[in-house]
């Protein structure tokens, strides 16, 4: 295990276990369940850039080398961290790969899995279980946050919940499948064609047809509410977003990064409150 010496309470001496969490939304959770036994590092934490424009550095991989316990998305989101681990191996060290827990196969097209609700129990679980084994006379702490975290959900999941018996099968448009998980637990309809998503996605143009598709739902009000990527505008879906409020069609900005003064579970809430103000009220969220 890769841990460093912290002040602890004068009747004990603690280990702090050294945590990355390659993305912010999952390093907030390891601090969650770790608490004050330890110490995070976020790689991709800033809610203002485009992650796929993320390069590593070599003091990346040194934080990743020393880390007793690391999270990583999967599904190629993160693959460069991945190259670094293995380069690094450590047979002490804990690795969860959220798409290997989840069993998602390599063909899952939709990579941001934390915006999905089963997703985070699932990984603050075995947070806490890896945690346990990292440092077992902790076990008890780290079980009692991870029933907290659970329980901090719940706001989350009921407004999901009451979101979809009041507005079910509303239909919506988005940039990309960014928030696309929380808007199908929400019961929406995404009238977005997936494959002007993907394209938009990975950078690249998308059909003429999809995108004249795409205009139609704005021009033709066949969607209550845009969304969009935040933090990744180019000038299509600049054109969108003026073209949405022409037509008087709210817009939502979604994020790939947690956004800065949340927790996960407060962020994720936001986004649900901000998609019921734009379908109740037609009020915009452009930035959380």
């Amino acid at each position: 295990m890769s841990a460093a010496k912290a002040s602890a309470p004068a009747s004990e001496s603690a280990t702090v276990i050294q945590a990355v969490g390659v993305e912010s939304q999952y390093a907030d959770i390891i601090s969650q369940i770790g608490g004050q036994y330890v110490h995070v590092a976020a790689v991709e934490s800033n809610p203002n850039t485009d992650p796929h424009a993320f390069e590593a550095s070599a003091s990346v991989a040194s934080e990743l080398a020393a880390a007793g316990l690391v999270v990583v998305n999967g599904l190629g989101y993160d693959h460069w961290a991945q190259k670094m681990l293995a380069a690094s191996p450590n047979a002490n060290r804990k690795l969860i790969d959220v798409q290997t827990l989840l069993n998602l196969p390599d063909s899952t097209p939709n990579p941001h899995l934390w915006y999905d609700p089963k997703t985070m129990p699932a990984v603050a679980k075995q947070i806490a279980d890896d945690l346990s084994a990292l440092e077992p006379d902790r076990a008890a702490y780290f079980q009692a946050n991870l029933t907290k975290f659970d329980d901090s959900l719940q706001p989350w999941l009921a407004a999901l919940q009451a979101f979809k018996a009041k507005y079910g099968g509303t239909a919506v448009a988005v940039s990309e499948p960014v928030g696309d998980y929380l808007l199908q637990a929400a019961g929406c309809k995404i009238a977005t064609p997936f494959s002007f998503e993907s394209a938009v996605m990975n950078g690249n143009d998308p059909s003429p047809q999809d995108v004249t598709l795409q205009q139609n739902l704005f021009k033709n009000h066949q969607v209550k509410v845009f969304l969009y990527n935040q933090q990744v505008t180019d000038s299509l879906t600049q054109s969108l977003l003026d073209l949405a409020n022409q037509q008087g069609i709210p817009v939502i900005g979604v994020y790939e990064t947690m956004p800065t003064g949340y927790t996960y579970q407060s962020w994720m809430l936001a986004e649900t409150k901000a998609l019921e103000q734009a379908v109740a009220n037609k009020v915009s969220t452009s930035k959380l």
